[in-house]
C-alpha cells in the first residue's frame, strides 16, 4: 500500500550526486524526487522503505547524473545471480569474517565502506606486559556485503538497519585472503571504518604491534625488563629464571 501510494504521488528515488558505475549504493546516494505520475519512468524505485531496502547495497551498472532516476535495469541487486562476481574487481577475492556488535562497529558498517582489519590475540607464554597484542592485519579494504541477508537482498521489513551484523564480506587480494584466514585462527578480529577521504596509507606500512604495556601504564611500570633474572625458591629447590 505504501509503495502504491508513493507511485500515485510521483515520489521516486533519484541520484543524490554523480554516481560512477560500480558504486555500491548507500542511503545517502539517493534522494526523493517528486514528479507527475505520468512522468515517472517505468522501473523506478518508489520512495518507500521497500524501495530504499532494494537499493541499499546494490551495484550500480552505469553512470548516473545528479537527480537522474535510479531504474531497475541500472542496478544489480545483492540477491541477483552473479552479484558477487560483478562486484569483485579483476584479480580480487571475497572473504568473510564473523563480527558482533563490538567488532562490527555497532552495525554501522555498510557495503562500500573502506575498513581496516585489526587482530587482537593473547600470548599466554609472554610476560604480563606483553600478554595481549594488537596489530593491523589489513588496511583500506572494501566491504562488499554485510550478512547473508544483505548478500541475498533485503526488503523494507528485513534490512541491516537496526540489526547487528554477524558476517562482513571483504574484497581482498589472494595474499590478503590468506592473511585473513590465519588471523581468524589466531584471535579476535575487529573492523575499523576509515574516513571517506582517501589517505596515503599504503599496504605494508602498518602500525607497529601494540602490547598490553603500551595501553596500560600500570603494566608498563610493573614490567620486568628482558634479560632480568629472578631466583625462585620452591620448597628446598632453588631455580634461576631469565625473562625474555
Amino acid at each position: 500500500a505504501l509503495a502504491l501510494g508513493a507511485l500515485l504521488t510521483g515520489r521516486m528515488l533519484v541520484a543524490a550526486r554523480p554516481l560512477p558505475a560500480g558504486t555500491l549504493l548507500k542511503d545517502e546516494d539517493f534522494v526523493v524526487r517528486e514528479v507527475l505520475p505520468a512522468d515517472a519512468p517505468e522501473g523506478n524505485f518508489p520512495a518507500t522503505a521497500d524501495g530504499r531496502g532494494e537499493l541499499r547495497g546494490a551495484l550500480l551498472r552505469r553512470y548516473l547524473d545528479p537527480n537522474e532516476p535510479v531504474l531497475r535495469g541500472d542496478v544489480l541487486r545483492p540477491r541477483d545471480r552473479g552479484f558477487l562476481a560483478a562486484v569483485l574487481r579483476p584479480g580480487m577475492r571475497a572473504v568473510s569474517v564473523g563480527v558482533d556488535q563490538v567488532t562490527g562497529t555497532a552495525g554501522l558498517i555498510w557495503p562500500g565502506d573502506q575498513v581496516d582489519l585489526i587482530l587482537s590475540q593473547e600470548l599466554p607464554d609472554a610476560p604480563l606486559n606483553r600478554r595481549v597484542a594488537g596489530e593491523t592485519v589489513l588496511q583500506d579494504v572494501r566491504v562488499i556485503a554485510v550478512d547473508q541477508q544483505s548478500a541475498q537482498g533485503a526488503t523494507g521489513t528485513d534490512t541491516p538497519m537496526g540489526r547487528v551484523a554477524r558476517t562482513v564480506t571483504l574484497e581482498v587480494t589472494p595474499d590478503q585472503a590468506e592473511r585473513v584466514v590465519v588471523a581468524i585462527a589466531l584471535g579476535r578480529l575487529v573492523l575499523a571504518v576509515r574516513a571517506m577521504a582517501p589517505t596515503e596509507d599504503a599496504e605494508g606500512e602498518r602500525a607497529p604491534t601494540t602490547f598490553s604495556s603500551d595501553v596500560s601504564p600500570v603494566l608498563a611500570r610493573t614490567a620486568v625488563a628482558p634479560g632480568q633474572r629472578m631466583r625462585v625458591f620452591q620448597g628446598g629447590t632453588e631455580q634461576t629464571v631469565t625473562f625474555r
